[in-house]
């Protein structure tokens, strides 16, 4: 059969296109498709949410690829396990308490499963700005990601979303955007980004979960970006508090979604 390659071209344009015009006015936009992200993209999905996440990276997953030292191996504590469980993603016990589980599974699995619930995932774009309509965020500003590397003096677009969710890691880009751009106040002790501490696992682990919560009127913070945002300790190459800071952040969209 004859292919022609502007027929090609001619889909793949026109396939983006109606994705990312369907992307422009959702319930939740999230900025960071690492396991905290997706996994809150997920459980908002599978509640037949709109939810839609822009990643500013050629891969999704974040941190989780790599493991430890590129030793693509993850850990998971007991109460976070029923998250690997639910998606199908093999475990194995290490001793009590710590359960390994392959760090390509995990991910590929993650990202699979919240596709096919309904969640959109655009890589390469980054949230450049936040929207926000009397003090409250409400939408991103949107470049490609090549753009911002470039220096390129490129306007961006503009998305609507009733929830926004910062999902960075470690910057907790969306949480700074609004607090040095806008002159909101943060919901944390200092009314800004407090950064985070050096690794504790066990605390952190605990806090994620705690810190996992609106930073701002229209503006959630989940995964790493959560204790960033609050000053608390990193964990490291455990994971399940990461899984389930998704989960409590979708939890508490779906009740203000109602």
């Amino acid at each position: 059969m004859h292919l022609d390659e502007i027929k090609i071209s001619r889909a793949i344009i026109e396939g983006y296109k109606d994705k990312l015009v369907d992307s422009l006015e959702v319930d939740v936009a999230i900025v960071g498709a690492g396991p905290a992200g997706m996994c809150c993209g997920y459980y908002l999905a599978k509640e037949k949410k709109k939810v839609v996440i822009f990643e500013r990276k050629l891969s999704i997953g974040g941190g989780m690829w790599g493991g430890g030292i590129m030793f693509n191996e993850i850990v998971v504590q007991d109460k976070a396990r029923r998250i690997l469980d639910e998606f199908g993603i093999k475990t194995r016990l290490y001793e009590r308490n710590y359960y390994l589980a392959d760090s390509i599974e995990s991910v590929s699995t993650i990202c699979s499963k919240a596709v096919k619930r309904g969640l959109k995932i655009f890589n390469l774009l980054s949230a450049e700005d936040v929207m926000i309509r009397k003090s409250r965020i409400c939408g991103l500003v949107l470049n490609w990601t090549a753009v911002e590397m470039a220096g390129l003096h490129v306007d961006p677009i503009t998305m609507k979303a009733r929830f926004v969710v910062d999902a960075t890691g470690h910057a907790a880009e969306v949480a700074r955007i609004a607090e040095r751009k806008s002159g909101i106040r943060l919901k944390t002790k200092s009314s800004r980004v407090m950064g985070e501490k050096s690794m504790w696992a066990e605390v952190a682990e605990d806090t994620i979960v705690k810190n996992s919560k609106e930073v701002c009127p229209g503006l959630y913070v989940c995964g790493m970006s959560a204790n960033a945002a609050f000053g608390a300790p990193r964990m490291g190459p455990i994971f399940g508090g990461m899984l389930l800071s998704g989960e409590k952040v979708a939890k508490d969209l779906l009740k203000k979604l109602k």
